[in-house]
């Protein structure tokens, strides 16, 4: 990885429903220069789940040659179907993606050995995976024994932790040779703190180079200023979640004119006024509208 700054990125839609190519360019460029040292494309932010194989592909092969030269590329191919899922990894290795980011398999809830299985078959195409564990999501937990299991398995190399329980966090940055990232904003500081590499996140849409001071802070020791830093941000990683990923992602994106329409698809419906409203007094007071 280029860095410790992985994000989740939103896939921009036109007011019609479908994707807006040019939107997708410009907000990878612009991401990449403002503190993201990866992008994860076609992942739960991205919403993956309403978006066709082809579009899933054409993001894949978007994200390398825009940006490619100067980040990492990550595409989600992670799904409930095994096949499926291998078929898109198969189509993301061709093009040329860094690694794939592969969650726990959502709600048939496989058992132990069926998890084992499905990764392995992932990993058997060649590209470096990261384990997503996201029992949120997806019901089922992946325990540390099991990941640490899985963490033999050639080509699975990284781990993104979505657990909150600190227990878990600590136990998996053990793991030898796997790389942990946080899975959610506000785990960036524990993660760290725990010998974690990172984070694949959703408000370094918004402050990138400021999470990325965060990790730069454990890194040096200095605990005080980490926390102070973490502390500052937790307003906003709150009001990106007052209602259901990535609503409030994509309203703050168009506020701020990186992308032209806030449009999602169905189930996912647009930030209701008092959404929109609790979120720009946020931005407002994170300095971030001033200075857009």
């Amino acid at each position: 990885m280029n860095g410790p700054i992985l994000t989740a990125m939103v896939t921009p839609f036109d007011e019609s429903g479908a994707v807006d190519w040019s939107a997708a360019a410009h907000l990878m460029r612009h991401l990449v220069e403002n503190g993201s040292d990866g992008l994860v494309l076609s992942g739960t932010t991205g919403e993956t789940s309403t978006l066709t194989d082809d579009e899933k592909i054409e993001l894949f092969r978007l994200g390398v040659a825009e940006v490619g030269e100067r980040a990492t590329i990550i595409a989600g191919t992670g799904s409930n179907d095994t096949a499926h899922s291998v078929h898109l990894t198969e189509q993301a290795n061709e093009i040329g993606v860094n690694a794939v980011l592969a969650v726990t398999p959502y709600y048939n809830k496989p058992p132990r050995e069926g998890l084992i299985q499905h990764f392995r078959a992932i990993a058997g195409v060649g590209t470096p995976v990261i384990l997503y564990n996201i029992p949120g999501r997806c019901v089922v937990n992946m325990p540390p024994d099991l990941i640490s299991e899985l963490a033999s398995i050639p080509n699975i190399v990284a781990l993104k932790e979505a657990n909150e329980d600190s227990a878990q966090i600590e136990a998996v940055c053990k793991i030898d040779g796997l790389t942990v990232l946080a899975g959610n904003d506000d785990l960036l500081l524990e993660t760290t703190k725990c010998g974690g590499a990172g984070i694949i996140s959703v408000a370094s849409h918004l402050v990138g180079r400021q999470m990325g001071d965060i990790v730069s802070a454990v890194s040096d020791g200095d605990e005080a200023r980490a926390m102070a830093l973490d502390d500052n941000l937790q307003d906003l990683y709150a009001a990106l979640f007052v209602t259901a990923n990535p609503i409030l992602t994509k309203a703050a994106l168009q506020m701020l004119g990186v992308i032209p329409s806030a449009a999602l698809r169905l189930p996912l419906v647009e930030a209701t006024p008092v959404q929109r409203d609790i979120l720009a007094t946020v931005l407002q007071h994170q300095g971030i509208l001033t200075r857009q």
